[in-house]
């Protein structure tokens, strides 16, 4: 087998995580022409985040003050396999092009959620710029214990103030009554846009119209191909399941419980490092699980979290 090259990726993310920045390979390097991730290998003695950082200094004058690990893909190209490390660069100093001048042929901000506006792209972007669609941001269903009229009243002040995926979960209830309330969520969630998966059950996702299923540990592990819907994902608890859901491509993972819950105050969960720990150089996104609350989104991110699931918090 080839050697493998590190490279720094860095998906640079403006304030409000709308925007992403990707540049065009100059004349005389290999794939000239075109857009990927700024950033480059990563030199003998540094780490990841050094060598991103010394990079965008290079290539675009500006100076990294904020970055955290986020996903891990490894990519054969003709010339090269390189295992490409993606950190979220969420502030830095400078202005790019302006303070140095510029490495690359051209940069262009970019919209999150939407197609790319340059072509051609490198190859190995294309699940990044998926998972870059994937909101930070779920919130799961619990009406069987909050009841459903107060559980519908929450989700609609959430989703106007920006909610934008949901799992349905409540998976006690009989089967007409799951899929009547998860026929009123996706109902709901689309007059704002919002994506919404449904647990453990393809036949109600397929009749309700939702975006795609949500897997339990059990049933990751009896998965052996990636369901065919356009959003899936799998709740894990070790680093083994991580990646597994990695190996079947899944869109995304849970992982907890990180933090103690009001159900289970005596767990002391998987904490912020075990969380960090399970899940480094994974190649999918993955939300924490488990006494979560959107104003811990910063922190489960600077653990190399996507984003936050949310029971109760949302």
């Amino acid at each position: 087998m080839s050697k493998i090259v590190e490279v720094a990726a860095a998906v640079m993310l403006r304030a409000d995580g709308r925007e992403f920045l990707l540049a065009q390979r100059p004349d005389g390097k290999v794939y000239a022409g075109y857009w990927e991730f700024p950033g480059g290998k990563v030199e003998p003695g540094e780490s990841v985040r050094q060598a991103l950082i010394r990079e965008l200094q290079e290539e675009l004058g500006i100076t990294v003050t904020e970055c955290s690990p986020w996903l891990t893909r490894q990519f054969t190209y003709p010339h090269a396999t390189v295992r490409l490390n993606f950190w979220r660069a969420t502030a830095w100093t400078g202005e790019i092009g302006i303070t140095a001048p510029l490495e690359h042929s051209a940069v262009a901000w970019q919209t999150t959620g939407a197609a790319a506006t340059v072509a051609p792209l490198l190859p190995a972007n294309g699940p990044i710029l998926k998972a870059l669609a994937l909101p930070t941001t779920m919130a799961i269903t619990m009406a069987e214990v909050e009841g459903v009229e107060r559980q519908l009243e929450r989700l609609e002040e959430a989703l106007a103030r920006g909610l934008r995926l949901i799992q349905v979960r409540d998976k006690g209830w009989p089967p007409a009554q799951r899929l009547w309330f998860a026929e009123t969520v996706v109902r709901l969630a689309q007059r704002y846009g919002a994506l919404v998966v449904i647990n453990d059950s393809e036949e109600i996702a397929r009749r309700v119209g939702a975006d795609g299923i949500h897997l339990s540990a059990a049933a990751l592990a009896q998965c052996t191909a990636r369901p065919d819907w356009a959003w899936v994902g799998a709740s894990c608890h070790t680093a083994e399941e991580i990646r597994r859901a990695g190996e079947l491509e899944l869109d995304y993972a849970l992982l907890g419980p990180v933090l103690p819950t009001p159900t289970h105050p005596e767990a002391a969960g998987l904490g912020w490092q075990g969380f960090a720990d399970r899940l480094a150089g994974t190649s999918i996104p993955v939300l924490a699980l488990g006494g979560m609350k959107t104003e811990l989104l910063a922190e489960a991110q600077g653990y190399g979290a996507h984003g936050v699931a949310l029971m109760r918090g949302w």
